[in-house]
């Protein structure tokens, strides 16, 4: 398997490069990198991905198949598995290849913010507002707009990005004239919109217009074909801006990798190695110079929080126990958490959802040392979302 230079926009091959190595089975691999990672850091949290791996053979060949056409693409995967480079990847392939590639992050902006951006508005729509400005859609018109992290955008817009997407047509701040766009839209996200649906936390409708093309990202650990072809990147990559000449891995070291779960994904396999280029002797990186914790042995199980019923004497409290999260262990959480809501709905004990919602995340956020980004994933929300249920509970200002 090839990618073509020609395949990709000016743009994309400015801020890329593709390059060809040969796996462990002499087959050549295809990997998407930008070409200088320092300065895209801002916008991307993995520098590099690689299709070496059968589920990601199989990842390229549908990327290619619905590349061409002008059908939305919603891209789900954990943070560093690469999102924004796929996201590039399907619009080089793309008839806008050679037009503009636009990358916004709608966790970056506020709420009061991030209808401007998208947006728009005119002069004088808002105090400050000196002239007019156009928002991302009409920057990206003729391209492709890439909206990352789109579970952070706040039910209010998510009717208004709705409006957009079928009519084709954006209505800046504070004028009366729509403004047509033709612009195809990728966006993407860390967190489970189906639940999110479920919850109430993501429109429903503008989830399925947004599903038009669903392209599941796998995390590293379940594609382990793509470890060491990511990982030979990310030596030559290092190895040349650290002045270090040939470097080796070592067998314990290859055996390290290949044993490690990756929770950070790509961006972790990237740091790992830069770390161990700095402290390896010799020019060979051996598993000690991984730092990789209990790589050795199989990870355990990660807690998971499922409410028990502990006292209703003057209200209801909810005890938190650990409990395993695989197999039977789920069904059993699921069991006794069904069962502690249903005891609380049977105490006759008044019930205020809204207080209910704002304790459970107390409680989760106490539990994970009021650590924002572990509690946000442990509630499967993300961390705007989070940071506004714990205002709501007076946890942060």
């Amino acid at each position: 398997m090839e990618l073509l230079a020609h395949n990709f926009s000016s743009d994309f091959a400015r801020s890329a490069h593709l390059a060809r190595g040969a796996g462990d089975d002499g087959d050549s691999e295809a990997l998407v990198a930008f070409r200088d990672p320092q300065q895209m850091s801002l916008l991307v949290r993995a520098t590099a991905f690689v299709f070496a791996d059968p589920r990601s053979r199989q990842l390229h060949e549908l990327i290619e198949r619905i590349a061409p056409s002008e059908a939305t693409v919603l891209i789900t995967g954990e943070t560093g598995t690469g999102k924004e480079l796929i996201a590039r990847h399907v619009h080089g392939l793309s008839g806008r290849a050679e037009q503009t590639f636009v990358a916004i992050n709608c966790g970056a902006f506020s709420e009061t913010l991030v209808e401007s951006e998208l947006f728009g508005y005119e002069k004088g729509a808002f105090t400050g507002a000196q002239q007019g400005k156009p928002g991302w859609f009409e920057t990206a018109s003729g391209g492709t707009l890439f909206l990352d992290e789109i579970g952070d955008l706040p039910l209010a817009m998510q009717v208004k990005l709705l409006r957009v997407l079928q009519e084709r047509e954006v209505v800046r701040l504070g004028a009366r004239r729509a403004i047509p766009i033709d612009v195809r839209l990728i966006a993407a996200t860390n967190v489970d919109l189906a639940e999110a649906v479920r919850a109430g936390r993501f429109r429903e409708d503008l989830y399925y217009r947004l599903q038009v093309i669903g392209l599941p990202l796998r995390p590293l650990r379940e594609r382990p074909g793509d470890i060491m072809p990511l990982t030979r990147h990310f030596i030559a990559i290092y190895a040349q801006r650290l002045h270090l000449g040939e470097v080796e891995l070592g067998p314990d070291a290859q055996q390290a990798l290949l044993a490690y779960p990756w929770p950070g994904n790509i961006r972790e396999l990237e740091n790992v190695i830069h770390r161990a280029l700095l402290v390896c002797r010799s020019g060979v990186v051996r598993a000690e110079d991984l730092s990789l914790s209990g790589w050795h042995r199989a990870p355990a199980p990660a807690p998971v929080a499922v409410p028990v019923l502990d006292t209703w004497a003057g209200g209801a409290d909810i005890a938190y126990a650990a409990h395993g999260a695989a197999g039977q262990d789920d069904l059993l959480a699921a069991e006794r958490f069904a069962r502690a809501w249903q005891a609380l709905l049977d105490s006759g004990e008044a019930v205020e959802f809204e207080a209910m919602q704002q304790e459970l995340v107390r409680a989760a956020w106490e539990r994970n040392e009021r650590n924002q980004v572990r509690t946000a994933k442990h509630l499967n929300l993300s961390r705007n979302i989070l940071r506004t249920f714990l205002k709501k509970a007076g946890a942060i200002d």
